[in-house]
């Protein structure tokens, strides 16, 4: 095994504290919230009184300032346990970053001490029915009338859709999008006139995550709630992107490991033919290749945070590592489940869950193929 080298003392404090909380406030009752298709609000407030939530804030707005390190034990353990719904990774360190990077000081005050405590759940709304990936396509319109936006469109598949308080709606201002230009991004607070939010989602997997679809109709908000410029969200958007395919990297990795750890365990308990499957020359040879696998990717993404610590992770080794882990953990969690058997398809086995709940890793923050076609092109520049 090749030793990490990115924590240190208190950050294996930290991952021992979260997984303590994990343990106490998620375990007894996350089979419930897949049911329910959401997770209780309750546990952003205690996430948060325990400053588990943007590790990275300012402390201006009451946070630490750390680096990026806390958010990876915190997503790391998430991971490991299996709760891959739980989206303070997405809310602490994809969500929260525009407003901390891009807003201005009355937004910051206004929303960020929230964004913190766990009483401010954010989303951000990219998807749209007609664009998927295609973020130059959105349809969903900001008309500037005097002092107010006025938004409309539709949004699908956002994360937190159900419990976010805040939404940031990534739309068109200018009249024509060309080269990402005329894409701007609004913040819309949940209770105004004219917002709905749709459908929870039913899905595969991340059964307790709640995924919605977005209705703005005639929706006015303050010109105050523009982030940043207008017509500069595309460029926002590609600045946070590479951390948000890292941290699907880190997470992708994390569950590849676990999943395979406790792979290793069960074959040598589990018997067939008189003798542990651990026996047998195949099962050598598959948990052999996987083990490789595993960890030429750990290392690979391990770099790539090191990276990104020292901000020098540009997008196309971002795009390369979440095309590579989440890749990589959907076939490990195949081929475990095939060691488990006929165990292994039942929901009693974390193989299951991780075998649907990871699938959608190779889709959200950009699919495998809008990641190649990142990659190819850099290419053939």
């Amino acid at each position: 095994m090749i030793p990490r080298t990115l924590f240190d003392v208190e950050h294996e404090q930290l991952r021992d504290s979260f997984r303590k909380f994990l343990e106490a406030e998620v375990v007894p009752n996350y089979t419930q919230w897949e049911k329910d298709g959401q997770v209780d609000r309750e546990l952003w407030r205690k996430a948060g009184e325990q400053g588990f939530l943007v590790t990275s804030m300012p402390e201006k707005y009451g946070g630490l300032a750390a680096d990026y390190r806390p958010g990876i034990v915190i997503a790391e353990e998430c991971a490991k346990l299996g709760f891959g719904s739980l989206t303070f990774p997405a809310h602490s360190d994809i969500i929260v970053p525009y407003i901390i990077h891009h807003g201005t000081d009355t937004q910051k005050q206004k929303y960020l001490p929230g964004c913190l405590s766990g009483d401010i759940v954010t989303a951000i709304a990219m998807t749209e029915p007609g664009t998927g990936s295609d973020l130059q396509g959105v349809k969903t319109s900001a008309v500037l009338d005097n002092d107010e936006y006025i938004i409309n469109g539709s949004k699908t598949f956002i994360s937190n859709g159900q419990l976010a308080d805040i939404v940031i709606v990534v739309c068109k201002t200018g009249k024509e999008i060309k080269g990402g230009s005329g894409i701007s991004l609004i913040i819309v607070e949940a209770d105004t006139p004219g917002f709905e939010k749709g459908r929870n989602l039913e899905k595969i997997g991340m059964k307790a995550q709640d995924t919605s679809e977005l209705f703005f109709n005639d929706v006015r908000v303050p010109k105050g709630n523009l982030l940043g410029h207008e017509g500069m969200g595309f460029k926002y958007l590609m600045q946070e992107l590479p951390q948000e395919r890292i941290s699907i990297a880190i997470e992708a990795i994390a569950v590849a490991e676990e999943i395979f750890a406790r792979t290793v365990e069960y074959v040598k308990e589990r018997h067939a033919f008189g003798s542990p499957i651990a026996a047998f020359q195949n099962t050598q040879f598959k948990l052999a290749e996987m083990d490789a696998e595993i960890t030429s990717i750990r290392v690979f993404v391990d770099r790539c945070l090191e990276l990104h610590l020292d901000k020098k992770l540009d997008s196309v080794t971002a795009a390369k590592a979440k095309l590579l882990a989440t890749e990589l953990v959907i076939g490990i969690v195949s081929r475990c489940l095939q060691l488990h058997g006929g165990y292994g398809y039942t929901w009693d086995y974390p193989v299951a869950r991780a075998f649907a709940d990871t699938r959608a890793m190779a889709i959200f923050g950009g699919t495998s193929e809008i990641m190649k076609l990142i990659i190819g092109r850099t290419l053939l520049a």
